[in-house]
């Protein structure tokens, strides 16, 4: 068999299909495919914002201190609903991490799960992750949605949600730090 570009692309083609019917890295796949295709996420339209109709949501800290979510009232926030099975979580929390590293005195991050402790302590420490998770305690204020996942909102001191993404996004974009700067000195 004669090696061209095309046999080398159909070569290609087929293995990266493999890829995706091997159970042990069909997840892996999804999750690098996942990032190639994520995107900085859109601002929703001035006239089209929603916003958050009440801040009194009682979240229990995981991993940091327990909070009603009225502490966050006035302040720029990211909220992110997310799961360690989810690939497009997955995929889209090393930006968010590296957006946490950078404003986490200046925003308000409450990343949602409603996995177990031990699933998310092991995924914690095996990514080297430290951003604040809470499970909800209380119901889930309007307009949030935690359903389908992940789903992040980007809400400014005056509650109106700036950015609502479903689906993983590129957070650590310079779109998204503009944004943030903007909102911060609002």
């Amino acid at each position: 068999m004669k090696f061209n570009k095309k046999n080398i692309s159909n070569l290609v083609f087929v293995i990266v299909l493999l890829l995706f019917f091997i159970p042990s890295t069909r997840g892996m796949m999804q999750i690098f495919l996942t990032r190639i295709f994520s995107f900085s996420p859109s601002l929703v339209a001035v006239e089209e914002r929603a916003q958050v109709a009440s801040y009194d949501w009682k979240l229990h800290g995981v991993n940091t201190e327990s909070m009603n979510f009225s502490t966050a009232e006035g302040k720029v926030i990211l909220l992110n609903y997310w799961a360690t099975w989810c690939p497009p979580c997955i995929a889209e929390m090393p930006s968010l991490q590296e957006l946490y590293n950078d404003y986490k005195d200046k925003v308000v991050f409450v990343f949602l799960t409603e996995d177990d402790d031990p699933e998310l302590n092991k995924f914690m420490k095996d990514k080297s992750y430290d951003y604040p998770i809470y499970r909800s305690l209380s119901e889930h204020p309007k307009p949030f949605v935690h359903k389908p996942i992940p789903g992040t909102y980007l809400i400014d001191k005056k509650g109106n949600i700036v950015i609502h993404k479903v689906g993983a996004a590129d957070w650590n974009t310079d779109k998204v730090r503009t944004t943030l700067d903007q909102l911060l000195v609002e």
